[in-house]
């Protein structure tokens, strides 16, 4: 179905600060391009958050009926340990620390990243490309922006002009920075000494002899840039100009400023029509950081083996926390924040289990079309997936009103229900019944409704202490006894 025809979908483009109806360059057809990590580590939890919003984005786009090119790369080469084109390669200096090939740090690594995206229930993108499977095509742009006059070679590296460029271009339009207040809040650096101006970057650095990431080039061994390889890797799979270009606000200045004017130097004109950017993720009030130990990683949530959180948390739970607040708002990780977001999500799906066993009437007391539209209307306010949520729960409330007999819905509503929040649920929001998803859920399961007809015996034979001490003991471990007509359920909280 091409409901992309029908829904009028808007997003906030960072390139011109405005929310946009969107259009697409060709009708029907989706190219997104999203940075991916650079792998020298295991992958941080904000990283997570960002993938996983564009995860959400790439899962409405979908569903609205688009085809999609989703394209998220892989570092593996070129990204020194600052933005001032110095010190050491971090994929390299990581290899030198542990007494490995680089590349075996890549592995290492990419798989981690993968093994947690995949706990979090993120689909792979279309394409996944790494920046040095594309050395030759990043080349091939050097050269292009060599030959327009943007670029000039200094002793084998070869660095972008910035100065040059801004004549005809505007070099922090993304950003929002004007080029003069760089130059003037610019110190000199003795590194950057055989550049023309502080702000030029480098689209190719010379490898000194102990650099051992190096590839030939027309200007001698060298690694490419950090900037370029997404240039190369977007324009390669999504053309000259495509649709959304993604990634992390800390991306924007100077990666996505800078892949603005290698696009737009060696093309000619704009990259990218829809630049999206998701916010940070922050712990316990404050930025993540190593250095300070206030930092948590995915496998330390699910496992609870870390000194920040009171107890584990499922993937599913974590991402319907993170899916809680608007991608491009920041975002607080904590123990109460997770606690509360574990509570919603077990009504959600508690309610989703009622919503199946409701025997339906002949007419409905819940507009389910208009509840409908709602959550289309949220997700077309720029992916606004906490008003969407929102909504959800709206239709939890009426599900246990209709289930206690105080609503009605009728068989057609129901089923439309049903399709809708398991679509939203699932296919959007990309949550898992958690309870589904554990092979011990059964064995769980049938304890629970063991102690309920031990506790059924004791309230039968009058021994309402034994009885209430299950309730009790049951509801201090997370279970929720309900008493009803059709008997005694039970709800994970």
């Amino acid at each position: 179905m091409q409901l992309f025809k029908d829904q009028i979908l808007k997003v906030s483009n960072s390139l011109t600060g405005e929310k946009e109806v969107f259009k697409t360059v060709k009708e029907g057809y989706v190219g997104m391009y999203v940075c991916g990590p650079t792998v020298y580590s295991n992958v941080h939890l904000g990283n997570c958050r960002t993938f996983m919003s564009f995860d959400m984005i790439f899962r409405y786009l979908k569903h609205l009926g688009y085809k999609v090119r989703y394209v998220r790369n892989i570092t593996d080469a070129g990204h020194l340990e600052n933005d001032a084109d110095e010190g050491e390669d971090k994929i390299a200096k990581k290899a030198k620390l542990e007494q490995l090939e680089p590349m075996e740090v890549v592995q290492r690594y990419t798989v981690d990243f993968h093994e947690t995206l995949k706990a979090f229930n993120l689909q792979p993108p279309s394409i996944e490309p790494t920046a040095t499977g594309h050395i030759i095509e990043q080349i091939e742009i050097i050269k292009e922006i060599l030959a327009k006059g943007f670029a000039y070679e200094v002793n084998g590296s070869v660095y972008f002009d910035i100065i040059k460029f801004s004549e005809s271009n505007t070099y922090g339009k993304l950003s929002g920075r004007k080029l003069e207040d760089m130059i003037a809040n610019t110190r000199d650096l003795a590194a950057q000494d055989e550049k023309r101006n502080p702000q030029d970057f480098a689209l190719w650095k010379k490898a000194e002899p102990q650099h051992i990431m190096r590839w030939p080039s027309p200007w001698g061994d060298g690694f490419p840039g950090w900037h370029l390889e997404c240039t190369a890797m977007s324009t390669k799979y999504l053309g000259e100009t495509f649709d959304i270009h993604g990634g992390g606000m800390d991306l924007k200045f100077p990666h996505h400023e800078c892949e603005i004017a290698q696009a737009e130097a060696s093309s000619g004109h704009s990259p990218v029509n829809y630049w999206l950017h998701a916010n940070m993720l922050t712990l316990n009030g404050k930025k993540m950081s190593k250095s300070t130990d206030n930092n948590i990683y995915p496998d330390e949530i699910f496992s609870g083996d870390n000194r920040i959180l009171s107890k584990p948390f499922a993937p599913s739970v974590v991402r319907f926390f993170m899916m809680q607040a608007h991608y491009t708002s920041i975002l607080d990780l904590g123990n109460d924040a997770l606690l509360a977001s574990e509570k919603g999500y077990y009504r959600l799906m508690d309610a989703l289990k009622t919503l199946e066993k409701i025997e339906p009437s002949e007419s409905s007391s819940f507009d389910v079309a208009n509840w409908q539209k709602a959550c289309y209307d949220a997700m077309n306010d720029d992916f606004n997936t906490p008003v969407l949520i929102a909504h959800l729960f709206d239709a939890v409330k009426r599900i246990n009103l209709i289930k206690e007999g105080q609503e009605t819905i009728s068989k057609a509503d129901k089923k439309v229900l049903q399709d809708s929040v398991n679509t939203f649920v699932f296919d959007i929001l990309g949550l898992v019944d958690q309870d589904n998803n554990d092979n011990n859920a059964t064995t769980i399961n049938g304890v629970i409704n063991l102690l309920i007809d031990l506790r059924n015996n004791a309230r039968a034979n009058k021994d309402f202490a034994t009885s209430d001490k299950i309730r009790d003991e049951l509801l201090t471990l997370g279970v929720q006894l309900k008493d009803g007509k059709e008997g005694t359920t039970f709800s994970l909280n």
